[in-house]
């Protein structure tokens, strides 16, 4: 199950619902996004600062945050994640606001994160949206083979899977599918303002704001890509 099956049986109401994706051993708390169409499950979300992000290999694996509060912080957890977008073809949209009260999306196409076997490796296909496409690097040519995020896997403080000598998740303090590092790092340090000479490490999308102004808040949620809602 996700939220587009559950929004199909008639749960219109955005909240957290209990869901078993097909190959999950168990069933996990998700919130469920009924906006935008409906259907859309919740894998992360950055409202506050209320929650820690630099985390190690385990809490990203698991999942870790509030799983109450309609507005809570989360990490979903790697291991959900893959069994949710291995459903199926999903479509991911990221909804991005900064400080100024602007609100802009990113959605890519066939959105997949691999096993542990394969350190939950992302893939994605093409974006659309108004944001700007920071995931792939598709905003220059040039920059592909070091912040182009597919393929990449998912790296931690104690896991390091990324393209780079030293240590991006170390460095960034946040686990994320680093390359070398990144132009999206919607894991990094939350900040209450956008800028300071330090906020590289901040939560960063850089095809919209650059490198150095940390977002407000983002969520990052998956559908599947064939989601047709009943009419009811």
């Amino acid at each position: 199950t996700d939220c587009a099956e559950i929004y199909n049986d008639g749960h219109k109401q955005s909240g957290f619902y209990k869901m078993k994706p097909i190959q999950s051993p168990t069933e996990f708390l998700a919130f469920c996004d009924m906006s935008e169409g409906g259907g859309w499950t919740v894998f992360q979300r950055r409202a506050d600062g209320s929650q820690n992000f630099d985390r190690v290999w385990a809490d990203y694996e698991e999942g870790f945050g509030n799983f109450v509060l309609a507005n809570g912080e989360y990490w979903l957890g790697n291991k959900n994640l893959h069994y949710l977008t291995n459903q199926g073809n999903y479509t991911l949209r990221i909804d991005l606001t900064d400080f100024e009260g602007e609100r802009r999306f990113a959605q890519y196409a066939r959105f997949r994160v691999a096993s542990e076997e394969h350190a939950y490796e992302m893939n994605c296909g093409e974006y659309s949206g108004t944001a700007g496409d920071s995931l792939t690097g598709g905003f220059h040519p040039e920059v592909k083979w070091w912040a182009d995020h597919r393929g990449m896997k998912f790296s931690t403080r104690d896991r390091d899977n990324d393209n780079y000598e030293g240590n991006c998740a170390e460095e960034e303090k946040a686990g994320w599918w680093f390359n070398r590092c990144h132009s999206a790092n919607l894991n990094g340090l939350y900040y209450k303002g956008p800028y300071t000479a330090e906020t590289d490490d901040g939560i960063v999308w850089y095809t919209w704001h650059g490198w150095w102004y940390s977002l407000k808040s983002v969520v990052m949620k998956v559908r599947p890509a064939d989601f047709d809602h009943n009419i009811v």
